[in-house]
């Protein structure tokens, strides 16, 4: 038994298709009897000419005719190539119709094209397929609302159309309190959970036109339209109050969640984008200072500013010191309470500004830290006073680096290869840590300190009593110094509570076999306490301040380190 096969007009309708001859000199197209089915609802004379039709066209008119324009002409019997895609569509009420046009032009003498055939199909499937592609590329994953590139697009917007229009608006940052803990506590599925549940409810709480975005892994972004400071004011209750009155429901159970929020007014306060996102982030820093679930909005400040000025200055002359090589040791020295002799010298930092001016390290130090450049510094420091010990073979000195540096492994890297060039010069060598690193990283400050003194280096403790660093840590540290901080010396003779904490400090460390060193040490009186109680080293005003002579003699000319 054999079927019939169908015309050929009729597989093309089924399929949606339709052919057509374009004859470009008379602008008449001939289509066949498919045509309708392509195009349903569209009478036929609006699609008679090239010109009528293309009044249906979407996004361009000029669609048509620029895919033959664009295509280079191949001469003979075959014609040339070409493909375009489109929208067609009566009136803006009715829906678009997806068209993929396929076909072949043919050109004349001049070698313009004078004729076309081809066919068209409808191609609404793909073009959805598309749109969704596309639609998915601006959001983000887990909470389906804007994508951090596509939030900060939207901003730059908004600060545009407010200046344009002369229009108000504000940008919020919006953090999850502890989602770490939440990650920590239950895992990252349910922190996903507490994410998607907290961008839900603020997006209940927006008005229409507002824009919500999701910034980085903890953290939404918000623009507010035509929103004044008093309504920026509101809204954060508004979203505040939304999140922390209710537990957001988890598979392991109720959460108990807040936000902070910082926020800047548009263009008031920020008049691109990089200033509203850094404004709102300085803002929401604040918050979360304050405490969880608060609100903070960015204000001028003098006084922060003049520090920001000061902050990038500063950071110019550390870094061209640097480069410059106008980074100096000052030495002040370390005694021995009983007898007065030299112990050691401890080095401080000091950049020469080039003009007879010295920067001390209070000057020098915070900022590097707070900037990122105290790795840079410290890293100078190690050179020089491994130089300077190279230099004086009886000479004992002591250095300090700053939380950041005893986890960076550059430094590990460079102060090996520093003691390996110079052997003798570890033995004396003493490291002195803040107290503040002991608590927050023991386990690993205690492997740093076990490979320095494998090296054969000391180890002491620099401000101890400033901070709460246990005697337990002291001894599982295998610290060989304490230096007592100097808030607590100074008054030893006025005070009889700073008495008794110095005190107790020295005879738990004598008890420990720890050295003890009293920082600050101002007159005789003191000296003699410190000595009477056991303290075996005193350095301070009484004794010398740091300066940048050297007591041993010349500058290290000859015994530079050898490069980390």
């Amino acid at each position: 038994m054999t079927s019939t096969l169908p015309q050929a007009s009729e597989i093309l309708a089924a399929l949606g298709q339709a052919v057509f001859v374009w004859d470009l000199a008379s602008d008449a197209i001939v289509w066949g009897d498919q045509a309708g089915a392509v195009f349903p609802g569209i009478p036929a004379e609006r699609l008679a000419t090239g010109a009528e039709f293309a009044k249906l066209i979407e996004p361009a008119q000029g669609l048509r005719s620029a895919a033959l324009a664009q295509t280079s002409a191949v001469h003979g019997a075959d014609g040339t190539p070409y493909r375009v895609e489109y929208g067609v569509r009566m009136s803006a009420s009715d829906p678009v119709i997806w068209i993929e046009e396929t076909g072949r032009w043919f050109a004349g003498a001049d070698g313009r094209p004078v004729r076309a055939i081809g066919s068209v199909r409808i191609n609404n499937e793909r073009h959805a397929r598309d749109e969704e592609l596309t639609r998915l590329a601006r959001l983000d994953p887990l909470t389906g609302e804007l994508n951090r590139s596509h939030l900060i697009a939207a901003l730059a917007e908004a600060i545009e159309e407010t200046s344009r229009f002369r229009s108000t608006a504000a940008f919020m940052l919006v953090g999850i309190d502890h989602l770490a803990r939440v990650n920590d506590a239950f895992g990252f599925d349910v922190a996903d959970a507490v994410i998607l549940d907290v961008a839900k409810r603020i997006r209940a709480r927006l008005r229409g036109g507002d824009v919500l975005g999701r910034f980085s892994g903890n953290k939404f972004g918000l623009i507010l339209k035509n929103c004044t400071v008093d309504d920026m004011n509101v809204a954060a209750e508004r979203f505040l109050a939304g999140v922390r009155d209710e537990v957001v429901p988890t598979k392991s159970g109720p959460v108990s969640v807040t936000i902070s929020i910082g926020a800047v007014s548009l263009p008031r306060y920020a008049r691109s984008t990089d200033e509203a996102i850094n404004r709102a982030h300085e803002t929401l820093d604040a918050a979360k200072r304050r405490r969880a679930g608060a609100f903070a909005a960015w204000r001028p400040n003098a006084e922060r500013d003049a520090q920001r000025r000061v902050n990038i200055r500063v950071t110019d002359e550390i870094v061209t010191a640097l480069n410059e090589r106008r980074i100096k040791l000052a030495y002040e020295p370390v005694v021995s309470s009983a007898t007065r002799e030299g112990a050691f010298h401890e080095c401080l930092v000091r950049m020469d500004q080039g003009d007879g001016q010295v920067l001390l390290a209070p000057d020098i130090v915070p900022v590097a830290e707070r900037l990122g450049l105290i790795r840079l510094v410290d890293h100078r420091v190690l050179e020089l006073v491994v130089a300077e010990l190279a230099a004086a073979p009886d000479v004992r000195l002591s250095l300090n680096i700053s939380p950041d540096t005893t986890m960076d492994p550059d430094w590990w890297a460079g102060i090996e290869s520093l003691m390996r060039a110079h052997p003798g010069v570890a033995e004396r060598l003493i490291v002195e840590i803040t107290e503040t690193v002991a608590i927050q990283d023991i386990d690993d400050v205690r492997a740093f300190v076990s490979r320095l003194k494998n090296f054969g280096s000391h180890i002491a403790i620099d401000d101890f009593g400033a901070g709460y660093t246990s005697f337990r840590n002291l001894r599982k540290l295998g610290v060989d110094i304490v230096k007592i901080d100097g808030a607590f010396v100074q008054n030893i003779t006025r005070s009889a509570d700073d008495r008794a904490f110095v005190q107790t400090l020295i005879d738990l460390a004598r008890r420990l076999d720890i050295k003890t060193v009293a920082e600050w040490v101002q007159d005789e009186e003191a000296a003699t306490m410190l000595r009477d109680w056991g303290c075996d080293y005193i350095q301070g005003r009484l004794i010398g301040l740091a300066s940048a002579d050297r007591p041993w003699g010349a500058p290290p000319d000859s015994a530079l380190p050898a490069a980390s």
